[in-house]
């Protein structure tokens, strides 16, 4: 199959270049001030007694606020739609819908190092079925502390939910969250990520522990920015219907100042 010199000028036109690396660095840091929208596929497999699927997509856009002239406070959401097939034994169940919203808002200074950023997070009852969300009101306080050296960054994101109202027939909600991450960017923009998106359900007792290795790559189409990312995790703890291993792969988009 012959490819044209033509079709390769278009796909390096779009690579980003060295001076990128720092666009893409920014993408590391859960507070800094860049407008972002990723779209974040998730599959995961093994789940269930019936050895199912669950299909992700969690809607995340970034969006930073300031304050005034020392202060930013940025708005971090998760909105998951969720896919599950053959969860149940005998493959029988199958369900499709909006999961619960996250709302985060992180207090951070504009000059600080290390990095670091502090405010409350929300749980919102959004699911469209029983099996895709908790149907509780949850809030409780989140905290990201972290430090970029050279092409390094490395830190920690964490939260604590508490169910505040909702169904008093469902179970309530007492959990902890918390997601160390270490990532490393190459001059061409290329970023390596490792973390590990840990929650403890107090209620249950239960450790959920997956460890991500994901590669993105910043590059643009005509003056628009992207990251497109992909990687795999494997969950060394997992309650006994939990996934075993899964897949992410997405886009964000990228929205810089001026």
């Amino acid at each position: 199959m012959k490819i044209s010199s033509a079709f390769f000028l278009f796909v390096l036109s779009g690579l980003a270049s060295a001076n990128d690396a720092d666009l893409a660095k920014k993408l590391s840091n859960p507070v800094s001030d860049l407008i972002s929208v990723p779209i974040q596929g998730n599959l995961d497999f093994g789940v269930g007694p019936g050895d199912g699927t669950k299909w992700t997509t969690n809607i995340q856009p970034v969006i930073p606020f300031e304050l005034n002239a020392d202060w930013n406070v940025i708005s971090r959401t998760i909105l998951p739609v969720i896919d599950q097939q053959g969860i149940a034994l005998g493959g029988a169940t199958n369900e499709f819908g909006l999961g619960d919203i996250t709302q985060s808002f992180f207090f951070s200074p504009k000059e600080s190092d290390p990095i670091w950023g502090i405010g409350p997070a929300f749980l919102f009852p959004t699911a469209t079925d029983d099996s895709l969300g908790t149907d509780k009101w949850c809030l409780g306080p989140t905290a990201v502390v972290l430090k970029q050296q050279g092409h390094w960054t490395f830190g920690a994101l964490a939260n604590h939910l508490w169910d505040v109202a909702g169904d008093s027939d469902r179970a309530g909600v007492n959990s902890t969250f918390i997601q160390p991450f270490v990532a490393y960017t190459t001059p061409q923009a290329t970023t390596f990520t490792l973390n590990s998106e840990t929650s403890y359900d107090w209620q249950r007792e239960q450790w959920t522990v997956p460890v991500n290795f994901v590669v993105s790559q910043l590059l643009k189409i005509g003056d628009q920015p992207i990251q497109l990312f992909a990687g795999a995790r494997y969950y060394f703890e997992k309650p006994n219907s939990g996934p075993e291993w899964g897949l992410r792969f997405g886009v964000t988009f990228l929205f810089p100042k001026g």
